[in-house]
């Protein structure tokens, strides 16, 4: 799904680097179908995500996604069109999956030499929270808006074992093996019920260490001290917002892959949005959404047990950080002038050596 402003521009440039992968990885097959969904289709047809769409998109083995949404877009109530949120929901994608990674050769917003090596992933609940109220708030007279926040046992539950198992995961390549809880739970009752559930399911995972920490002191510590992190857990939209974050120290929104996962689909997008102010002019990054497509590759392979895919997945996360570590590319976001065509280039060539 290529979706609107920058998101066909990234994607055709991924999905060129994923017939080079596929051509050179011995065991692996890849075919695609382009479905249409977002803004652009919601303007032509009234329709943001129609069910045809939602149908063939639920016999994928996974989706790739480009962005979707345009700011002056918008529905009837004012929101933003939204159809990334309507899959998430429609397919159970609980798991919101944000690595926060830094590359060697890349110029990083933090000076202490521990950034050029982060790796922290977050993950965000991505079917409730204070979203689950987006379609149930109101505004009355004028004067007052409401909405809700929903925290249920069971989102939260398999949340955390999704959580504790990837740590495991990670701990035996080498990662402390420690999930850490992001809560207001000093505040609100949701948040609280959030963290007695967490403790619970902790206990079930004794080789992994398990602690807590309110949301802005994470927003804090993010900033002054990131390593000493390694799996972070938290709610719709504290995730939303600490992802933007994650993405600010890996050098911006066009590094920062991510993965929506559910327990029988998946969705591999960049964090970023359409950016439609450079939509056409070749500035986009397609650095995010080659990441994603390597996440990808990660999870078919290990949901099939194809190790072809898993390969394929390492070699192109491979050959994007052999790009950037030679330090000659600098994105447009980090006041660089390496756009889509420089920097798929790049890739390319450490995909295919001279």
């Amino acid at each position: 799904m290529p979706g609107d402003g920058i998101g066909p521009e990234v994607t055709a440039a991924c999905i060129d680097l994923l017939d080079i992968v596929e051509s050179h990885t011995e065991g692996l097959r890849l075919e695609y179908e382009t479905l249409e969904a977002g803004a652009g289709l919601y303007t032509r047809t009234g329709e943001a995500l129609p069910a045809a769409t939602l149908e063939k998109a639920s016999g994928a083995d996974a989706i790739l996604l480009g962005a979707m949404g345009l700011p002056q877009i918008r529905a009837i109530d004012g929101r933003e069109i939204t159809p990334q949120l309507d899959i998430r929901e429609a397919f159970q994608l609980y798991a919101g999956v944000r690595p926060i990674r830094t590359f060697p050769g890349l110029k990083l917003p933090l000076a202490d030499g521990r950034a050029k090596d982060l790796d922290v992933v977050l993950i965000r609940e991505s079917t409730e929270g204070l979203f689950a109220g987006r379609n149930n708030s109101s505004i009355e007279n004028d004067d007052r808006a409401f909405g809700t926040m929903e925290i249920t046992r069971s989102a939260s539950e398999r949340l955390f074992d999704f959580a504790f198992n990837l740590a495991r995961s990670r701990n035996k390549n080498g990662r402390p093996g420690r999930v850490t809880c992001v809560d207001k739970a000093n505040v609100l009752q949701p948040f609280y019920f959030f963290r007695q559930i967490f403790d619970e399911r902790a206990a079930r995972f004794p080789d992994i260490a398990a602690d807590h920490c309110y949301v802005d002191a994470m927003a804090l510590n993010l900033v002054r001290q990131p390593w000493d992190y390694d799996v972070l857990v938290t709610e719709n939209l504290f995730g939303d917002i600490l992802s933007d974050l994650g993405a600010g120290l890996m050098g911006g929104m066009g590094m920062a892959p991510s993965a929506d996962i559910g327990d029988e689909h998946a969705v591999f997008q960049p964090c970023h949005g359409s950016a439609p102010d450079i939509a056409g002019s070749g500035k986009a990054n397609p650095t995010a959404m080659a990441l994603s497509a390597a996440m990808m590759l990660d999870w078919l392979g290990e949901r099939h047990g194809n190790a072809a895919a898993i390969r394929a997945g390492q070699r192109l996360r491979g050959a994007i950080e052999q790009a950037f570590a030679a330090g000659n590319l600098l994105p447009f976001e980090l006041d660089g002038t390496d756009g889509t065509a420089q920097i798929s280039a790049a890739i390319h060539r450490a995909l295919i050596p001279n």
